[in-house]
């Protein structure tokens, strides 16, 4: 699985942050989304689709292997 986030969507809200504070951080300059791991183990699926759900101009998305 791969994780994308779009900087220039963010609109700084910090849920991904709060949720996933392993997988992502917010930028001291704007607030907006600084993506930490790009392929996380599979095993933080669960966590990563609460944080797609609850993105409010949808940033950031999983982007699952095929097969997986």
């Amino acid at each position: 699985m791969r994780i994308t986030a779009d900087r220039e969507a963010c609109c700084a809200a910090g849920q991904c942050a709060l949720i996933a504070p392993d997988l992502f951080d917010q930028s001291d300059d704007d607030g907006t989304v600084v993506l930490l791991d790009a392929r996380p183990d599979p095993g933080r699926l669960d966590a990563l689709r609460e944080v797609v759900s609850r993105c409010p101009t949808g940033a950031i998305r999983i982007e699952e292997d095929p097969g997986a």
